[in-house]
């Protein structure tokens, strides 16, 4: 039943919605066909709009890459950014929850096809690539790095490379985004992320040798 206060005519709500209903159809076929391959008119068909209301809203393909990147990505970026400024707890306990709240928020979605197709097609698209660094990769990596400088400051991480650190951190996520769109060690159908992340979490806190007698682990 149509909302009683929405005293909006029809035609003018489709109009509202319309650039998220680009945006929808646009990480579709992105994902699908990755960035060289996909149309703006297979796009504005997708969206069911004519291909030049899509240049209503978007430019070209680039930009609307790039309105895909903010609506899925940039968002969760900030989030984490918001979680190391604001988080009152042990810095083990921030680092679970970033990797935990990145996989639901980003990989376990259909915007972690878009990271696989920046690792994919960066090369070929250099200005893409550098929109992505700026928005996506330096602010992330920065967050992580934040992280981690907080827990050595207050004594509950030990003394760490931290450039080198982030970059191992941020290594076996890409790589469970990778095999999740392509191959791995098993079957996308049988990968199991949580357990993959715990895994990592486990090895990163802890590492493979045994703790020294008496000593708690994190």
């Amino acid at each position: 039943m149509p909302c009683p206060f929405d005293t909006k005519p029809r035609w003018e709500r489709r109009k509202d919605a319309r650039p998220q209903e680009l945006l929808e159809a646009a990480i579709d076929l992105f994902v699908e066909r990755g960035y060289a391959a996909t149309r703006l008119e297979d796009v504005a068909r997708r969206a069911g709009v004519s291909k030049g209301t899509l240049y209503l809203y978007y430019e070209n393909k680039e930009e609307l890459f790039k309105a895909v990147v903010r609506s899925n990505i940039v968002p969760v970026i900030g989030e984490a950014e918001a979680s190391v400024a604001e988080f009152d707890g042990h810095s083990a306990d921030l680092l679970r929850h970033l990797i935990h709240s990145w996989w639901q928020r980003l990989g376990a979605t259909k915007a972690s096809g878009i990271i696989k197709l920046v690792m994919a097609e960066a090369g070929n698209f250099p200005e893409l690539a550098r929109f992505y660094q700026e928005e996506v990769i330096n602010r992330g990596t920065k967050a992580m790095a934040t992280m981690l400088e907080r827990g050595i400051a207050r004594g509950e991480f030990r003394p760490i490379d931290v450039v080198t650190t982030t970059q191992v951190l941020f290594a076996p996520m890409l790589t469970l985004v990778i095999w999740k769109h392509s191959v791995g060690p098993c079957p996308p159908a049988e990968l199991a992320p949580q357990a993959f992340l715990d895994t990592f979490l486990d090895m990163a806190l802890h590492g493979l040798l045994p703790a020294a007698p008496g000593a708690e682990a994190a």
